[in-house]
């Protein structure tokens, strides 16, 4: 088969063009901050040509389903997006259920897996600021470009978006912080990742993608995306990869890039480097990125050829909007015959929110919180020529529409080892949550 056909136009705002199909279920959008080499591509697919859907009690196998979804290989288009056409769209994280089971319980009303075969979709080149429409063949890219003349999408809503919130109890979640420690003092595991959620509706007349909207233009992210699927839709505000599959010559070469450790961003230029500089520093920090850097390398091992993983960035600190963060880089080379969604499979659901070992912190999490659903699962796409990406459902909002409205949930956790108090692992939630609860309220 050949490569995808792309035509070229001047460039248009992506949440802008995608306002106009946010309302259509599976209207997939995938929106980068523009900052450098990783932040270069933003996406809109929509309508596509086939869809899949795996609900609990669905007996298929999912690694098996989404090799069929996509089907055989087919070539890239030299000097085009990284993705030009797939399968796409959400990995819930009781997903992991399904590759190790553990008789997770399950979120009501939201699939293991989402995702649809996208043949045509808009990319947004934000270094060149043009806009490729990618299709099979000419007359489909042609049809894609067609998409940047749909009506305007209605307003976004203005004023408060939130017609209430409720916080969850502080108690609550440090007792829960103080169970995991003292599971970790009997030596049960090392690290869990454990979360609380906020809950509330929006106000009469609001969207889902009016959050979307908001939280794009106050506090960009690398890995943002917006997923509308019946009756549902998600918004992530994601600053973390899971996941890239690329191809280096005849080779296909795998990064994750787990962050673990948080600080609120200073009001002034001088506090904001001292609160990067003692996070840097920080003992309980760096033990905690260094046993997740550890499970992402035994993961990666798993798929990889032997004495290719590598860990070529530890404890760098990376500033976003709101926060800044302890990121480090592991990569491998993929064995002969292995896939990128081999590789996906072998290290889901991402060990910095699950913990170390990841099995038994995923018994410890469903002890103390209720199935996640789509929370701290993966927006993933893979192409058609072997490559894939895929973020961490972090500083998310998971949306039910209801009769009058929409309702949602929020959640935000951290990772808790021997040395955490549990008063500052809950304060670090709510630095997390801040940008999504301000979207939501002003």
């Amino acid at each position: 088969m050949p490569p995808p056909t792309i035509l070229r136009a001047p460039w248009r705002d992506p949440i802008e063009v995608a306002g106009a199909f946010a309302d259509e279920p599976f209207t997939l959008c995938l929106i980068s901050d523009g900052v450098g080499e990783r932040g270069r591509w933003s996406y809109l697919a929509r309508a596509p040509a086939e869809q899949l859907i795996l609900q609990p009690s669905d007996p298929r196998e999912a690694l098996a389903a989404l090799s069929t979804l996509l089907g055989p290989p087919r070539p890239a288009q030299a000097g085009g997006p990284p993705f030009q056409g797939g399968i796409a769209g959400l990995a819930s994280y009781e997903l992991g259920d399904r590759l190790e089971p553990l008789g997770l319980g399950r979120m009501p009303g939201w699939p293991d897996l989402a995702c649809g075969r996208f043949e045509r979709l808009l990319a947004f080149d934000h270094a060149r600021r043009e806009v490729l429409a990618i299709g099979p063949d000419a007359a489909a890219a042609r049809a894609t470009l067609s998409w940047l003349g749909a009506p305007a999408p209605p307003p976004a809503a203005r004023g408060r978006l939130a017609a209430e919130i409720r916080t969850p109890d502080p108690a609550a979640h440090e007792a829960a912080v103080a169970d995991v420690i003292a599971r970790i003092a009997a030596g049960e595991i090392f690290q869990a990742n454990i979360a609380r959620a906020w809950t509330g509706a929006l106000a009469p007349g609001g969207r889902p993608f009016d959050l979307f909207v908001r939280l794009a233009g106050a506090s960009p992210a690398p890995f943002a995306a917006y997923l509308r699927l019946p009756g549902l839709a998600l918004v992530s505000n994601s600053p973390e990869r899971f996941l890239q599959v690329t191809r280096a010559d005849s080779a296909l070469i795998a990064e994750t890039r787990p962050i673990k450790g948080t600080v609120p961003r200073g009001a002034t230029p001088a506090e904001d480097e001292r609160l990067a500089a003692a996070l840097a520093a920080s003992a309980k920090d760096r033990a905690e990125n260094l046993m997740i850097v550890d499970l992402m390398r035994n993961d990666l091992a798993r798929v990889a050829t032997p004495g290719s993983v590598k860990v070529p960035a530890l404890f760098a600190v990376e500033r976003f909007a709101n926060v800044s963060h302890l990121v480090s880089t592991v990569t491998a080379r993929l064995a002969p015959g292995r896939t990128g969604l081999d590789a996906f499979a072998a290290a889901f659901p991402p060990g910095s929110i699950t913990g170390a070992p990841k099995l038994q912190a995923m018994k410890v999490i469903a002890a103390l919180e209720p199935p996640r659903g789509p929370f701290f699962g993966s927006m993933f796409w893979a192409g058609f020529d072997g490559a894939l990406d895929s973020s961490v459902l972090i500083r998310t909002a998971a949306f039910a529409e209801q009769a009058g409205g929409w309702s949602f949930e929020a959640r935000a956790g951290g990772g808790i080892v021997a040395d955490s108090d549990p008063a500052g692992e809950r304060r670090e939630t709510e630095a997390k949550i801040a940008a999504i609860l301000a979207a939501l309220t002003t």
